[in-house]
């Protein structure tokens, strides 16, 4: 096993006690016996554990038996455990691949507390981490994808990621120290085998150093990776603010640097989500882009990511003396009562009404096919889908503009202002809403 690298990640310090990860496969074996040896060297212990799947029968019973002897034999603290991987897959809807692996780290993690490890080592190698690359490669991955297995993650940790197998074959076989096959490795119906038997081998005859030269490249990748996602972390530091980020300052990243920006903020999404939201930050006004498990709205300057909302906004009463939010448009509406109001100044985000002149109650919907409204000093009345034409709003600034009415019809719209029929005046009681941004009514609050 390479030591610098091993030292690089301090995997193995003085003092732990690292849990081995045995499958009875040559890797494994090699692992354990490997680590047996160092740590009579740097002055840390060694404890083993085995997981059987049971997907091949007396062959998985037969590799839990081996295990367990080998573990015996060398005077190692041994547990093993089992689950049928493939019922788990079933009931969860997921491959059998992703039920084995999450039933193997789950027994990992609590065998490791059974035998007070703080160390997983698994024996992944050099091998494996260019079989993961390539076929990470086949599925699009970007840069990260490319940085392979990680070295390191919590208390796991994969000290053979430099070791090619030959070493492995190698070591096994001038010791005499025996394992077992796993017959599933020979067969096609698995996308790794396919690469492990046929792409490597051909990727060998042109440099048989490939593997090696595959997870050097991938250690190289993965510090790339490290330093753009801390520039991006510093960006998010710096300038998020109640999960809104500024649109232009995050336009203008570089790309390798806004494209993880918005990855951070958006776990999981692909390259073509962070296509669209970096088209929206570019955009000016109101605008949303959805990804999955949320919509980002562009408003005023910024960038708001949060839950996945309903593109039109629904109907919804206003009760005096009451809130209500309107978070299809990121609103948030305070209403009031005032009586004898002394003064009445209608706004952008300040409405006030002759109470006495709305009839029923007053309700925020979106805009009906055919509303029209008189408003306070303007001498004309016109369709609100004109007055939108006429300020150039967009389609979905038309879905999410509120739009206000009582029994008799449209009262109010937000942004253009209120109906003359119950325009309020000086010593009215009046109906006073204010209309809040979101994060203008948390901070109020």
């Amino acid at each position: 096993m390479d030591i610098v690298f091993i030292e690089k990640y301090n995997m193995l310090p003085p003092g732990c006690r690292v849990l081995c990860a045995v499958s009875g496969g040559a890797d494994s074996v090699y692992l354990l016996n490997r680590l047996l040896e160092m740590s009579r060297q740097r002055g840390f212990s060694v404890c083993a554990a085995h997981y059987n799947h049971c997907l091949r029968g007396a062959e998985s019973d037969r590799d839990e038996a081996f295990c367990e002897k080998l573990c015996r034999e060398l005077g190692v603290a041994f547990l093993s455990g089992r689950g049928d991987a493939a019922a788990w897959a079933k009931e969860g809807t997921m491959g059998i691949e992703e039920a084995a692996r999450m039933l193997r780290y789950g027994f990992l993690e609590r065998a490791a507390d059974a035998l007070g490890a703080d160390r997983i080592a698994t024996a992944h190698t050099a091998d494996d981490n260019a079989e993961t690359l390539l076929l990470n490669l086949a599925r699009g991955a970007g840069l990260r994808g490319m940085c392979g297995i990680p070295p390191v993650r919590g208390r796991l940790i994969r000290p053979m990621l430099m070791t090619g197998r030959d070493e492995v074959e190698a070591y096994l076989e001038k010791r005499k120290i025996a394992h077992v096959t796993d017959s599933s490795n020979a067969s096609d119906d698995y996308a790794r085998n396919r690469v492990r038997r046929y792409a490597v081998p051909a990727l060998r005859s042109v440099n048989a150093e490939f593997s090696r030269n595959a997870a050097r490249c991938a250690h190289l990748i993965r510090e790339d990776e490290a330093y753009l996602e801390s520039l991006a972390r510093a960006f998010l530091d710096e300038n998020l603010m109640d999960g809104t980020l500024p649109a232009k300052e995050l336009a203008g990243l570089p790309g390798p640097v806004s494209s993880r920006v918005v990855r951070l903020m958006a776990k999981g999404c692909g390259q073509q989500h962070v296509d669209a939201v970096m088209a929206l930050a570019l955009g000016e006004g109101l605008g949303y882009a959805d990804i999955p498990g949320m919509r980002v709205v562009r408003d005023q300057g910024r960038l708001r990511f949060g839950e996945k909302m309903p593109a039109v906004i629904s109907e919804r009463a206003i009760q005096p003396g009451s809130s209500v939010a309107i978070p299809e448009a990121g609103l948030v509406i305070r209403s009031q009562i005032v009586p004898d109001c002394p003064e009445v100044h209608s706004s952008l985000n300040t409405l006030f009404f002759n109470y006495e002149n709305i009839c029923g109650i007053m309700s925020c919907t979106p805009r009906r096919d055919g509303d029209k409204i008189r408003l306070a000093g303007r001498g004309c009345t016109k369709k609100i889908s004109d007055l939108f034409t006429e300020k150039r709003l967009d389609q979905l600034q038309r879905m999410l503009t509120p739009v206000f009415r009582d029994a008799k019809g449209v009262t109010a719209v937000y942004g253009f202002g209120v109906a003359e029929r119950c325009a309020a005046g000086p010593g009215n009681t009046v109906l006073r809403l204010d209309l809040l941004k979101e994060w203008e009514k948390a901070h109020n609050d």
